[in-house]
């Protein structure tokens, strides 16, 4: 089978499962915390067509990974209303923190998942060769898609985090960001990146905690495998 194909059948599986689990952990924990929101308009659902953002999930990333540039994207967000929750400043940080977590319990049962099929030393060939390299992706996926949404720009999950962590006048200060949230975004991950190429935010900030749980989850998956 032609090696694209092969690479697509391995990414876009775990990418949605990614997405999709990372979004509906969102609402759960929000139903959980006070707020119904997200219940009441269908989006507790594990469809992906629920989820999905036809620019930020396949117009955005397409474009931007057929141009060479770092790809990002983002999925329909599920809606939380911070006054319906029952403490709306510590409910805020933990649907947005919810999220993330999510995906770091999702690499985390890949790695198992990967120990396991390592075990006894198997050959990395045919079904078996590809079951470890989407295991691989899948880990790998949800480690990035993680510690993405956890850095401090609006509107990512990490903002939210920040925000309730602020003293309270910090706080409304700095929500009056989120405006601005996907120009800098722009600005941080495209504009700056292609002028000043050693600038990165994602090489530099993103992928260096990325590499770090990386081997910790595959040195998991090796103590599991027996190596």
């Amino acid at each position: 089978m032609d090696g694209t194909l092969l690479t697509a059948l391995a990414l876009i599986p775990a990418l949605v499962i990614a997405i999709v689990f990372h979004e509906v952990a969102h609402g759960w924990t929000a139903l959980a915390l006070g707020d119904p929101t997200a219940k009441e308009r269908k989006r507790l659902s594990f469809n992906p067509i629920r989820h999905v953002d036809p620019i930020g999930t396949l117009l955005l990333p397409g474009m931007l990974a057929l141009s060479g540039l770092p790809v990002f994207g983002w999925a329909k967000p599920v809606p939380v209303i911070k006054q319906r929750l029952r403490n709306p400043r510590f409910g805020m940080m933990a649907v947005a923190a919810a999220g993330p977590g999510m995906n770091f319990a999702l690499a985390l049962i890949g790695a198992v998942a990967l120990g396991l099929l390592a075990r006894g030393g198997v050959q990395p060939e045919g079904l078996t060769g590809f079951a470890i390299a989407s295991l691989y992706s899948f880990i790998l996926i949800n480690i990035f898609l993680a510690l993405f949404n956890l850095l401090p720009i609006p509107p990512f999950d990490g903002s939210h985090v920040v925000e309730g962590l602020l003293p309270p006048r910090a706080a409304q200060v700095y929500d009056k960001l989120r405006p601005f949230g996907f120009p800098l975004l722009f600005l941080l991950l495209l504009v700056i990146p292609y002028f000043f190429p050693g600038l990165g935010i994602v090489e530099r900030v993103v992928l260096p905690p990325v590499r770090w749980a990386e081997a910790w989850y595959l040195g998991l998956a090796s103590l599991i495998a027996g190596g």
